[in-house]
């Protein structure tokens, strides 16, 4: 018998069983009084894993011939030699002073996306920019793939503490519980999204209460995917083929206007632009009439459905939802903009459970209705290097630092980069064009990655420094409008010689001549910044750190919100405007219009992308890259939870029965797909909740180029097939969501999976 010990991670905190000797998990199960744990827990069997990184090693070719631009980079091949911490961090350190000295802190870019650790403490992004700031700075790259589009796009409609709000105090599912008869949520509503929080939730609420906001309140969930919303909405689906949510949308307004329904007097005191607008969607401005009809040749959505829908949502309290996964396409932003300007010509913008959510579905703490405590933050200082890109663009950034990137109104001058220090992110999970950013990760002089695991990141390293997981340090963990700051102690000793971020970051500012831990150790600090909060003037009432520890916890406030984010600004703009040009909001922005872009128009506005169904050749499916269920992003793909959903080893693609009888294919067989970029190997799932023409799979699965004569990836990561182009050159976001494929069955040798083996492996000194 051993003993459990309460963890947390972005997807919740639970319960594991160490073993007697307190040396092993043995396994995980959720709090009793959880009503909606995740099944990603199960992956904690991954903990111990043979790809985990377990000395510090070095990429022989590196070590042999110097730093320097190498196309032997993540060769499966390629031999890494292990050394001791003391050579490794003197290497890297001295490697850090040459970039440094001879390039500028600018040639070093800071790459970290964060989601390794929930810990308020040992957050890796947190902990690297702290380390680069103290050594004088990095090139940093801003917004993020989730949500890249519309991060740069609404400040410019609605203003920049809108946008934040919008995210932290939107429309609540209290709200729509008690206030909304309507719910239309542009791709649905995912149950399995609201497993995860950035920091974790002490319990999963988010589902249910979107349940019993169901049970009160009418959803109908516009999607190329019938089970986008979970069952326990009973939502009404609607067909919307992939990527035409804006035709949609449009064709809705269009409805609106010509049947006399729209707001015109929200219209004419909250916003500008609804002239343009009503223009464009009559057809006056360009011809078009964005009518139902018109629409349904887009999105093959029965216009009879679309023009009834437009009476529905006039007729009542109604809430226009767009998720996140939308807005990562080529011109991605438009869905939000014709989402939000959408909710305007209905005029319930600011009205208790009615208006424009843009997230519900997409994470588990939207809408979940309590206003979030600040909460304790490790510092990480100010970066003086001003050099950034988009985080969608790192591949640009690498491979033609000659071209300024198009972005926001601008152009980004690209630094040259030397050095790309890598810590708690996988790129090539949540990157494009595999192939294309194994070439950006070749120009580098040197590639430095902190990892637990041999991701394939850690395998086009130059330097892998073996780190502690979060089932292996002491740390705070709480999630935006979570309940409760909870301690999640250390359940087992790291394996191997891997150690804490602190540790590692520490003894290399020593080689550097700067104080990076300032004398403190792990505990040390856990001490400080929880201190710090509970001094802080709008902290809750909580007791000194010991007796937090010691008691697991501290109760956050959780007192519903009663003022989403335009409540204010509905009733009296002039009194509480918005950020924008005008004070209102911009359905045509003339800061938008004045770039003077070529793909982007200071209104929302329908223009077919180059990955849609209406560009199809021949046999090609429209692909739907959405985030997994039973993992978080890449995280522990080898773990028994995310290999429960496997197919014929591989990760799965799901297929409408037409699509898979007119190639062949049933339930279980192997297929190879396939585009210009790439190619992989997957399962085959065959079902009805799918459109015709339409496939879709999972990203996460762990990348792997070991059969490069079968496939590009013989594990499924569908990131070899997608294309590194940015959503527009306004926003530069991510448009991994969305590609057109070929799908045939593969009857060949059946590759055996390496994705999860560590690369060829020598101590120093060893023949």
């Amino acid at each position: 018998m051993g003993h459990l010990s309460e963890t947390s991670a972005h997807w919740g905190s639970y319960l594991v069983e160490v073993s007697e000797d307190g040396s092993e998990v043995l396994g995980a199960r959720p709090h009793a009084d959880d009503p909606d744990a995740a099944p990603a827990i199960a992956n904690v069997d991954g903990q111990r894993s043979s790809a985990r990184v377990l000395r510090p090693s070095l990429r022989r070719g590196w070590l042999e011939r110097g730093p320097g631009p190498d196309d032997r980079r993540g060769a499966p091949d390629e031999e890494y030699v292990e050394v001791d911490w003391e050579v490794a961090l003197d290497l890297l350190a001295a490697e850090l002073g040459r970039v440094r000295g001879e390039h500028g802190n600018h040639a070093i870019f800071g790459g970290s996306y964060g989601w390794a650790s929930a810990g308020r403490l040992h957050h890796a992004q947190s902990q690297l920019h702290r380390f680069l700031n103290r050594i004088g700075g990095y090139t940093r790259s801003v917004n993020d793939y989730s949500r890249g589009a519309s991060m740069v796009l609404l400040p410019h409609l609605i203003g920049a503490e809108a946008t934040m709000q919008l995210r932290m105090r939107p429309v609540s599912w209290h709200h729509v519980a008690e206030h909304t008869d309507l719910l239309v949520t542009f791709g649905g509503v995912r149950r399995s999204n609201t497993w995860v929080v950035p920091g974790g939730h002490a319990r999963h609420v988010g589902s249910g209460l979107a349940r019993r906001a169901g049970a009160s309140t009418r959803v109908v969930s516009l999607s190329a995917q019938r089970d986008d919303a979970f069952d326990g909405l009973g939502a009404e689906w609607v067909g919307v083929m992939p990527g035409t949510d804006t035709a949609v949308m449009l064709a809705l307004i269009h409805v609106l206007v010509v049947e006399g329904l729209a707001d015109d007097a929200f219209l004419e005191r909250c916003t500008v632009g609804a002239e343009a607008v009503r223009r464009y969607v009559l057809g006056e401005s360009d011809g078009v009439a964005k009518t139902p009809e018109w629409a349904e040749s887009l999105s093959r959505t029965p216009a009879s459905r679309i023009r009834s829908l437009a009476r529905e949502m006039a007729a009542g309290r109604t809430l226009v939802n767009v998720v996140y996964s939308l807005q990562r396409g080529e011109r991605g932003e438009q869905a939000v903009f014709a989402g939000l300007t959408l909710a305007a010509f209905l005029g319930q913008i600011g009205l208790p459970g009615g208006g424009f959510v843009h997230g519900f579905g997409s994470m588990g703490d939207y809408g979940v209705g309590v206003a979030g405590a600040r909460l304790p933050t490790f510092p990480q200082g100010t970066n003086p290097v001003a050099d950034h890109i988009p985080c969608a663009r790192i591949s640009d950034l690498l491979l033609h630092p000659d071209r300024p990137i198009p972005y926001d109104g601008g152009l980004l001058e690209l630094p040259e980069i030397r050095l790309a220090y890598w810590a708690g992110g996988n790129p090539f999970h949540h990157h494009q064009d595999l192939r294309r950013l194994s070439r950006a990760f070749a120009r580098l002089e040197t590639l430095v990655v902190h990892e637990t695991h041999w991701t394939a990141t850690a395998k086009h390293a130059d330097i892998v420094l073996p780190v502690a997981s979060s089932l292996e340090r002491d740390d705070l963990a709480a999630g935006a409008g979570d309940t409760r700051l909870r301690a999640s102690p250390r359940a087992v000793p790291p394996p191997g010689e891997a150690r804490e971020e602190l540790w590692i970051y520490s003894r290399l500012g020593e080689r550097l001549g700067v104080d990076v831990a300032e004398g403190l150790d792990t505990r040390g600090w856990l001490e400080r910044i929880y201190e710090e909060w509970r001094a802080a003037p709008a902290s809750p009432p909580a007791p000194p750190f010991e007796e937090f520890w010691r008691d697991g916890g501290v109760a956050l406030p959780a007192a519903p919100y009663d003022d989403p984010v335009f409540t204010a600004f509905r009733a009296d703009p002039e009194a509480h405007p918005l950020a924008t040009p005008s004070g209102l909001i911009e359905l045509f922005s003339a800061t938008i219009d004045g770039f003077g872009l070529a793909d982007v128009a200071g209104h929302a506005e329908w223009r077919a992308p180059a990955m849609w169904w209406g560009a199809a050749a021949g046999d090609e499916l429209h692909l739907l890259c959405n985030q997994p269920s039973h993992r978080l992003h890449s995280q522990l793909d080898m773990g028994s939870a995310s290999r429960s959903t496997k197919v014929a080893g591989r990760e799965p693609i799901r297929l409408h029965p037409d699509d898979a009888r007119s190639r062949g294919l049933a339930e279980g067989d192997l297929a190879l797909v396939w585009t210009p970029q790439g190619s992989l190997l997957a399962g085959v799932v065959v079902t009805d909740a799918l459109l015709p023409g339409v496939a879709q799979m999972h990203t996460g699965a762990w990348y792997d180029p070991s059969a490069p004569e079968i496939a590009d990836c013989v594990n499924g990561n569908v990131n070899v097939l997608t294309r590194d182009v940015g959503t527009t050159t306004l926003t530069q976001g991510c448009s991994g969501a969305h590609v057109l494929v070929r799908v045939r069955r593969y009857d060949g040798p059946v590759p055996v999976v390496r994705a999860y083996d560590p690369p060829p492996l020598t101590r120093r000194g060893a023949s």
